[in-house]
């Protein structure tokens, strides 16, 4: 009887313990460390104690370094740089992007960066244009056409997140090929793939495909998430472009962004051309008109083409009766600044602080904040060569990456203006 008594009357409790070790052989509380994997966000100090990392740190140490690499780069040789450019992004969604050693899958991860990727270039490159292809079951398909609307080319990606079947590298650099072969000299060609497999299911010989692209000066660059592939390295070598793994998804970020500036341009494929541009008109708000890009009738809004006369519904794009290239005057404007970039602000340690020599100010010229920490010590900070005034380490990133302008160098140039006017 006793033995009856302890035994379960029904199956449940097994269940519920089998649905507990059932991922992966881990149990649920394993897999909640697992997922949140907290040993990465600790280091050891010099004492042997384990503190979280400064996240913040870390991340304008490596912006830094990237914003001196761009700067001795300009300094060495005159760079030019293709402000019009023609992108087709390659997502791998074979097999292979449904592991998890990325959180919560490769595929989660990739979706989450190129979606902010998109934004990122529009905002960057409001003259250019992008084009989503992915790959699985051995074949490519074109997921968008080359446009500049960000928000149809992430509509469209979320709806197409299913993994299966090998993927194909040669399939999806022919079909890429054959949609940039068509484009005008003066556009940059480009093509980003973000690779997930260790393999590639290609029918015919791949080597030749590069040669293809190479010879219509499309510059490929690879993002791996697994490990390093020799035809991937091989491709980026050939045609001008940049290879790189994926650590985390906090590298794979940083890695993606890069791609948003425009890249140099290749020596002897940098032409200059003049290009026919409009910039058309806002449509009244109560008018009619069939617009040309969803070929149906809209009431009010869109732009009216300055040649043909049809109706579009957003900039920047092309107009598809004429050819016209359409945009604002605000997105040429914005691409600017890739041709006269700010110079890199110089650090200043919170040693060279206390120097009575220097007259050294203890608040951020940008947003007026108090550069002195908790115990009145002053911390890291930067200053402007031209300007000398002060910048925090926020408004430091935020300056290059998204004004463009310094804050200290205009208010220079409006007192100036004022002064001779007066």
């Amino acid at each position: 009887m006793n033995n009856i008594a302890g035994r379960p009357l029904n199956g449940d409790v097994e269940d519920d313990d089998e649905d507990e070790a059932n991922d992966d052989g881990l149990e649920a509380w394993e897999r909640a460390y697992t997922e949140d994997r907290s040993w990465e966000s600790l280091q050891e100090d010099e004492s042997g104690l384990l503190r979280p990392i400064d996240t913040t740190a870390v991340h304008h140490a490596q912006y830094r370094r990237r914003l001196r690499a761009l700067a001795s780069n300009a300094a060495t040789a005159r760079i030019q740089k293709g402000l019009i450019r023609y992108l087709y992004i390659v997502v791998d969604l074979s097999k292979a992007a449904s592991e998890r050693d990325f959180r919560p899958s490769r595929m989660a991860v990739i979706a989450k960066q190129v979606e902010s990727f998109i934004r990122e270039f529009f905002d960057q490159n409001p003259l250019s244009h992008v084009g989503l292809v992915t790959t699985k079951d051995g074949v490519a398909n074109c997921l968008t056409d080359l446009g500049g609307s960000p928000e149809s080319h992430i509509k469209a990606l979320m709806g197409k997140l299913e993994c299966s079947g090998d993927a194909s590298l040669q399939n999806a650099l022919e079909l890429v090929h054959s949609n940039l072969n068509q484009i005008p000299s003066y556009g940059h060609r480009e093509v980003l793939i973000l690779y997930s497999a260790l393999s590639t299911c290609d029918p015919g010989d791949i080597m030749e495909t590069i040669q293809k692209c190479k010879k219509s000066k499309i510059r490929c660059s690879v993002i791996g998430l697994a490990a390093e592939m020799f035809i991937c390295k091989h491709l980026c070598q050939e045609t001008g472009g940049t290879y790189s793994v994926a650590l985390d998804e906090s590298h794979f970020k940083e890695l993606i962004l890069e791609h948003s500036p425009p890249p140099p341009a290749i020596a002897e494929y940098a032409t200059a051309n003049l290009i026919k541009m409009g910039f058309p008109q806002r449509a009244a708000e109560g008018s009619v008109a069939i617009c040309t890009c969803h070929e149906e009738a809209k009431t009010g809004g869109g732009y009216t083409c300055p040649r043909c006369k049809v109706r579009v519904c957003e900039l920047p794009t092309e107009c598809r009766i004429c050819g016209l290239t359409l945009i604002s005057s605000p997105h040429l404007a914005r691409s600017y600044h890739h041709l006269f970039p700010i110079v890199p602000f110089a650090e200043i340690s919170p040693s060279s602080q206390n120097d009575p020599s220097h007259n050294f100010t203890n608040t951020c010229f940008g947003c007026q904040q108090s550069l002195l920490s908790q115990g009145n010590k002053p911390e890291l900070s930067v200053s402007c060569p031209k300007c000398k005034q002060q910048f925090c380490l926020d408004c430091d990133i935020y300056i290059h990456e998204s004004l463009h302008n310094c804050p200290g160098c205009e208010s220079f140039r409006h007192s100036k203006s004022v002064t001779s006017s007066q």
